[in-house]
């Protein structure tokens, strides 16, 4: 379910009208997260620690409300729960995209989400199933690369003022384990104050 944003109470308006004329209207950062605590209560529970910092991710996507913004024509449309379209490899080291529906549950999150990566490991193509909305951030995972910068493949005549959220490899040193997050969002919806506030809800969901 989504309501529209009034725009001429917003304060942001006038921020909104600017960023949104630009040909890439997207900023990014990307900071470490202290990821020892969760990796730790996966692993305790059983969990894949992929689904598990995913839930975190969601979880910390759904609690500022500028990430559940989107923009459709000339408005602004505030969504009440945002999912994640994540992509997942194959064997063939292929990838196809998936949709992981958000539940605060993470025992019900992480059934869901096995049986969705079971899906698409077992359908062919890059689009593996029809989306009606854009309640989604894009989600990835690149494991391999304990990268300090990240960039993304865009269609800048496409509309699309989805976040999107990478996570890269996790280090430890001295006992602690961290691993870089790169966050892409639109500026005319949001600025790097809302995601201080993603980054700060994300470390606590981690830490909990």
């Amino acid at each position: 379910m989504r309501t529209k944003l009034n725009l001429s109470t917003w304060p942001r308006k006038e921020h909104f009208g600017f960023f949104s004329k630009f040909e890439e209207p997207f900023f990014g950062l990307v900071a470490a997260i202290d990821c020892t605590k969760g990796y730790a209560s996966a692993k305790a529970n059983n969990i894949s620690f992929f689904i598990y910092y995913l839930h975190k991710v969601m979880a910390a996507v759904n609690s500022v409300e500028e990430f559940r913004y989107r923009i459709s024509g000339n408005e602004v449309f505030v969504y009440d729960r945002v999912d994640a379209s994540a992509t997942l490899t194959r064997e063939d080291n292929t990838f196809g995209f998936s949709l992981m529906e958000f539940n605060a549950d993470i025992d019900l999150f992480s059934a869901n989400a096995k049986a969705e990566i079971e899906r698409v490991r077992n359908t062919p193509g890059l689009f593996t199933r029809e989306f009606d909305n854009d309640n989604i951030i894009h989600f990835s995972a690149i494991p391999w690369v304990d990268f300090t910068s990240l960039s993304h493949a865009r269609s800048f005549t496409f509309p699309d003022s989805c976040p999107k959220i990478s996570v890269g490899k996790m280090t430890e040193k001295d006992g602690v384990r961290t691993m870089p997050v790169s966050v892409h969002v639109h500026h005319g919806l949001m600025d790097g104050y809302h995601v201080g506030l993603f980054f700060d809800a994300l470390q606590k969901a981690m830490d909990n």
